[in-house]
């Protein structure tokens, strides 16, 4: 294997050790943090939806994420699955 090779496959492993998407940044969120405070978090969201004001956003893929309900800028409600 090549060295660029085993760097980018290290790079990988490193990014997925990594993600923002766990239990312990899930500790941190609480209701009424603004948008600008969770994604200082989580990073940007992997989608977002919403009208009238209120608005969802999921961080994550189907086997882990985090999901928060916004009322204007601030936290409502937030849940999540598949943390570790």
């Amino acid at each position: 294997m090549s060295f660029r090779r085993l760097a980018l496959v290290a790079f990988c492993v490193a990014l997925a050790a990594c993600s923002k998407v766990n239990q312990e940044n899930y500790s941190k969120i609480k209701t009424g943090m603004t948008k600008a405070e969770v994604e200082s978090l989580l990073g940007k969201p992997t989608e977002c939806s919403g009208a009238l004001g209120v608005s969802s956003c999921t961080w994550g893929d189907e086997k882990a994420f985090i999901s928060i309900q916004y009322a204007g800028d601030k936290v409502l409600l937030f849940s999540a699955q598949g943390l570790k």
